[in-house]
């Protein structure tokens, strides 16, 4: 493989996910001595997380407490995205996956801004200014997106803005006054609330996040949904303005018509790949069958995943996550490479103790990767090592709900994280929370 130069080689993977494939066989199982890898033991740092020794972290923001703009913080913390606004100065532009049923939720913003006014889901901006070590002092925070619903995950475009995802595709049949199931942008730099627009070229179907290629700008998507769930790409008609349209396409093995890739799968197998068109970005049946996207798609020749989730771009690569995919259920990480138009399992969970449920990911700008879990049971944040060795670096103390919006700061010195509270809010313990993170971090991998 190495000598073939295809990315199943540690010489061709990006250097933070060298050795994954290698280690997927060998990793740490239920019982067995704790690798000495990461950043040691974790201890509570505070009531709501256990970190390692040495790392301190700070609540941001929670649910309900009035933001700057006099509005009570929505519920629901999900997906993040970070922007650098000066030297010690950057935004994050926030998620909020409000399930309320239609009207339920008191709307985020006018009703001329809001692309529903029934829906009480959309985006919050915070920004923040760090000190030299890395601790943070909230500046102010407002609401920057409203009208929407399910908003889950998403992802940072290099123009600046949030591409914020609606995880459903509920519309007038479940009482709302518009179909949803869209993207939605924010930019970066708004000071105030942005009218909601959804891109409905971008598909409509039950999405989770998206990571762009900042050499093409073609959009990449994934699709939350249990056993039916695609890989796409969106090919705007002008990179860097989505509005104007485009070609939305889903993944497929070449040579190998609707490949099944939920199991039975080989960590550093190669796979060339071709993409075919979806016709029917915008179905209106997808309100009764939300897989109608996924469904065109499989029949011309496209892969089945299950549950694609957190996504990001890094060393010329997609890396994808599947949440209960692989023989154990348990999750798999995925690396597309646009130049070669391959894909390869890069690795996937054998055990609980080593990694359950994948969801939202993110790199360090020294080339760490960091997944949180989304699980029933205790969340953590997972590192890798060079190597590939997995290991904790943060466990959920306040709640059993799962971590999400990961990012860091440009220069690496503060973590920015999510918990997201419960769907509905019955206590303290119960909250969506917004917590940043720093520390030693140079004595690992992140």
């Amino acid at each position: 493989m190495r000598q073939a130069g295809r990315l199943a080689g540690a010489a061709a993977v990006a250097p933070s996910l060298a050795g994954l494939a290698a280690c997927a066989g060998r990793a740490s199982v239920p019982g067995s001595p704790a690798p000495a890898v990461g950043y040691g033991p974790l201890r509570p740092a505070g009531p709501e997380l256990a970190l390692p020794v040495g790392f301190s972290y700070a609540v941001l923001n929670v649910e309900g407490r009035v933001m700057s703009d006099g509005r009570p913080t929505p519920r629901a913390h999900d997906g993040m995205g970070l922007f650098a606004v000066s030297d010690d100065v950057v935004r994050l532009v926030r998620n909020h996956e409000d399930q309320d049923p239609p009207g339920v939720a008191a709307p985020l913003v006018s009703p001329e801004l809001a692309y529903d006014p029934l829906a009480g889901g959309g985006t919050t901006t915070l920004e923040v200014r760090l000190d030299p070590d890395g601790r943070p002092t909230l500046l102010r925070d407002f609401v920057s997106l409203g009208g929407t619903t399910i908003n889950c995950a998403g992802g940072v475009t290099p123009w600046r803005s949030w591409l914020s995802c609606e995880e459903t595709t509920f519309g007038r049949g479940r009482g709302w006054s518009v179909p949803h199931g869209y993207v939605f942008e924010v930019p970066a730099d708004a000071d105030e609330p942005v009218e909601a627009v959804p891109i409905r070229e971008m598909g409509r179907f039950v999405h989770e996040a998206i990571a762009v290629d900042p050499e093409t700008g073609f959009v990449y998507e994934t699709e939350d949904y249990n056993r039916r769930a695609g890989f796409y790409r969106f090919r705007p008609r002008t990179p860097g303005f989505l509005a104007g349209g485009g070609t939305l396409e889903m993944l497929a093995v070449r040579g190998h018509p609707q490949a099944d890739l939920r199991t039975g799968q080989r960590p550093g197998a190669w796979r060339e790949v071709d993409w075919v068109p979806i016709e029917r970005p915008d179905p209106p049946e997808a309100e009764r069958i939300p897989t109608t996207v996924w469904a065109e798609g499989h029949a011309a020749g496209g892969v089945r995943f299950s549950r694609l989730e957190g996504c990001w771009y890094d060393d010329r690569s997609i890396y994808f996550h599947a949440t209960n995919g692989g023989d154990a259920q348990l999750g798999q990480v995925w690396r597309y490479v646009p130049a070669e138009e391959g894909l390869a399992l890069v690795f996937e969970s054998p055990s609980e103790d080593v990694l359950e449920g994948p969801d939202n990911v993110t790199v360090s700008p020294r080339g760490g990767i960091l997944i949180c879990e989304d699980n029933e049971g205790s969340t953590h944040l997972r590192g890798l090592t060079p190597s590939g060795e997995i290991f904790p670096f943060a466990r959920n103390l306040l709640n059993h709900r799962e971590f999400a919006g990961a990012c860091f700061s440009p220069d690496g010195r503060t973590l920015f994280i999510n918990l997201q509270g419960d769907t509905i809010s019955m206590g303290p313990g119960h909250l969506g929370h917004t917590f940043a993170i720093w520390g030693p971090w140079e004595r690992g991998p992140l």
